[in-house]
């Protein structure tokens, strides 16, 4: 038996821990954290240390699966990609370009060819219809940092080691790892730490969080109204002259239409619409505004609401008028070793409005709950081809049920995917997907995202099975069988089949074309560090990864992508949307629903995608409802009880537990459960842990700025079974 050790790094997640993986003849035996990352050390989770057991799943897909009847039949690669070129090209004729449509979910995030590969493929066929995981979650971030910014990628990092005081807002980074569109290894210690010196930690959620629980003072905001409290501080600042004066009148445009939008609010219509009182409120804009250093932190609960955009936005304009752009101790701006603003302005997708909504691209992508409609309603342009390349939206976005019934009815379902989830039962084609442990990776678009300057090239640390492709090849592949043309360059397909013809020749594998030309061309082309270049040849030899050079200021307003190199303080629209708000009454919540259906993170869960993996989940399978023991009391549950939960588009059953975190009127249902796996290769019975809290949601909420679903904003009702 041969044994050897690989030094790689996880890609569940943008905080990228760097892994020490042992490797026994092409099996993992064990996984622990890199002592010698210079980044990462000491961020590792239970994600990464089961890894290998992801790659080892007892229902993992080995080779293509083709759908016979209500079973599915093992083929050769010839044939899956010959058939499914030979239906979308049927399907093409017939409907056109926009007949074709994908879907993509985290993981292909996390790979470095992924949605390069698809992207040049969905250019190929000419289609508009792409849909991705983001209007579950991030849309409002990429939607405000493009309209602020001038590019939906420029976003700005933390620097907790030299921050005052700490605003987080939906977010819980004791649990999370401070790790959301942008990554700060050990960042949640590292901000214990600094409060451990004097700064003050201040966290906004309905629920009391592992985070609140250290927090210096815990908001427990009413759910959905980040922006009421957010806007309520501005004003305060604004209104007592504490904001910072040169970057307010040098840095940034329509200060004056913010002014007015805040004159224009009531203090006290704002602390009702947050049930946080008015003097607190004060008080905090006062602390934050006087701090030597200070950040706002909004994250995935604030975006997760109608709402959403506008609270996201005003968090950034509590950094802005503040001074903490680019300054220690707030959020700069980090250019990484690649050039992604320019990269994504180059590779930005053309405009396009959905067929039916009318609704614009957001990131690139239109969103997940329109996906339903645009495959049952008829008409030119009705999506009868899908692909869905490693992602579960039947589970991850809103209605699930609506969208299952919708996949039902397609022509051709196509799911990349390491196993048959939820999504992919009606697939016709089931195509094995590669771990990110059997592939080489270099993140380059995610540079930009890290607190310092750091590279780090992944290698694999073992082999995937002989019948496994990685994604990059399948969408080559399609491309050169549908006769279209890949990256919709006229005679590049020709370009791909002739360096494959020199590669077979040579018996050079590495000349054929693929990730790995991009992965040279992008060290070649990287930023300069200290007036040192970097190089393929050093990269290669620095297996831990690499700290390119010390963090650094004042690169925040040369990166701005706006046409007047400045942050515009008050885009039209979201001035427009909030003074909606402000003109709207809270509705309250809706007769024999009256509840408001919260979620929460947990360390070892990774949306949908890792909860069905065995021994993951130390507290037992599955999901349960929180409640607070006077809100039982009341309906007359106990802890353990059986309990229906029901809104008006959908209902589950779940066990009841009992907790004083949420405040009383919110209901804790975390997300990315019930998803079943399916057995394809044997006709198994299929393994389900948990319920589905989206098949609660209505996909017709959404945030009109973001067209992100409002899943945490769901009203509903609950009774004992």
């Amino acid at each position: 038996m041969t044994t050897s050790t690989v030094h790689t790094f996880c890609r569940y997640c943008l905080a990228s821990c760097g892994l020490e993986v042992t490797v026994e003849d092409n099996r993992v035996l064990k996984i622990a954290p890199d002592k010698l990352n210079p980044h990462t050390w000491g961020d590792f989770c239970a994600k990464g240390r089961t890894a290998g057991q992801v790659v080892e799943h007892p229902r993992r897909i080995v080779a293509p699966m083709r759908r016979v009847g209500d079973s599915y039949v093992e083929a050769t690669w010839d044939e899956a990609i010959g058939d499914i070129a030979q239906r979308m090209n049927r399907i093409i004729e017939t409907g056109g370009p926009d007949a074709v449509a994908a879907y993509y979910g985290n993981p292909a995030g996390y790979s470095s060819s992924n949605l390069v590969f698809m992207n040049a493929w969905l250019d190929a066929i000419g289609t508009h219809n792409r849909y991705a995981v983001g209007s579950v979650d991030q849309n409002a971030l990429h939607v405000v940092a493009e309209a602020m910014y001038g590019s939906p990628l420029m976003v700005p990092v933390s620097d907790v080691d030299n921050c005052d005081y700490f605003l987080i807002i939906g977010a819980n980074p004791a649990v999370s790892a401070w790790n959301w569109v942008e990554s700060v290894p050990g960042g949640w210690r590292r901000a214990l730490a600094r409060q451990k010196q004097g700064a003050r930690i201040v966290v906004v959620d309905p629920i009391r969080t592992e985070s609140a629980e250290a927090a210096d003072l815990h908001l427990a905001v009413r759910p959905g109204q980040d922006w009421a409290l957010l806007l309520a501080m501005v004003k305060v600042i604004l209104d007592e002259g504490r904001e910072h004066r040169g970057d307010c009148a040098e840095l940034a445009t329509g200060m004056a239409e913010l002014r007015t939008l805040t004159a224009e609010a009531d203090l006290d219509d704002l602390a009702a619409r947050c049930d946080v009182a008015r003097d607190v409120i004060e008080q905090v804009a006062r602390d934050f505004a006087s701090a030597a250093g200070a950040m706002a932190i909004t994250r995935t609960g604030v975006s997760l609401h109608a709402a959403g955009t506008v609270a996201e936005w005003l968090g950034h304009v509590l950094n802005l008028i503040t001074g903490r752009m680019d300054r220690p101790g707030g959020r700069r701006f980090e250019p990484g070793y690649v050039d992604t603003l320019r990269l994504a302005g180059l590779a930005a997708t053309r405009p396009h409005s959905s067929r039916l909504a009318g609704r614009d691209l957001v990131a690139g992508a239109h969103a997940l709950s329109e996906l339903p409609d645009e495959i049952t309603t008829p008409g030119r342009g009705q999506i009868r081809a899908l692909l869905i390349n490693s992602g579960n939206p039947v589970v991850s976005g809103p209605d699930g049920a609506r969208l299952d019934e919708a996949l039902a009815q397609l022509d051709l379902l196509v799911a990349i995917d390491l196993v048959q989830r939820e999504s992919h039962r009606h697939a016709h084609w089931l195509l094995p997907a590669v771990h990110w442990l059997e592939r080489d990776d270099l993140l380059a678009f995610t540079s930009g995202m890290h607190d310092e300057p750091y590279v780090q090239y992944g290698v694999k640390a073992v082999e995937p099975p002989d019948g496994a492709r990685e994604e990059w090849r399948v969408f080559t592949d399609l491309a050169l069988a549908m006769r279209r043309p890949l990256f919709g360059a006229k005679g590049f397909n020709g370009f791909v089949r002739a360096t494959r013809r020199l590669a077979a020749r040579t018996r050079r594998p590495g000349l054929a074309f693929g990730p790995q030309w991009m992965d040279r061309l992008i060290i070649l082309t990287s930023r300069k560090f200290d007036g040192h270049k970097l190089t393929w040849r050093e990269l290669k030899a620095h297996p831990h990864g690499m700290v390119l050079g010390p963090r650094q200021f004042g690169r925040f307003r040369e990166a701005l992508r706006t046409p007047d190199h400045k942050v515009h303080a008050a885009p039209a629209e979201f001035v427009a949307r909030a003074r909606e708000l402000l003109a709207t009454p809270e509705p309250g919540a809706p007769a024999g629903f009256p509840f408001l259906l919260g979620n929460r993170r947990r360390r070892h869960s990774m949306n949908s995608w890792l909860n069905e993996l065995p021994g993951l989940h130390p507290a037992g399978k599955g999901n349960e409802v929180l409640l607070h023991p006077d809100d039982a009391a009341t309906l007359g549950i106990s802890a353990g009880d059986r309990v229906r939960v029901f809104s008006p588009v959908g209902r589950l059953e779940v066990t009841a537990a009992l907790s004083d975190r949420p405040r009383r009127g919110v209901v804790v249902l975390d997300h990315g459960w019930g998803s079943r796996v399916f057995d394809p290769r044997h006709g198994g019975a299929p393994d389900s842990y948990g319920v589905n809290r989206n098949l609660l949601a209505d996909r017709a909420a959404i945030d009109p700025l973001s067209q992100t679903s409002t899943l945490g904003s769901v009203y509903v009702g609950i009774e004992l079974v």
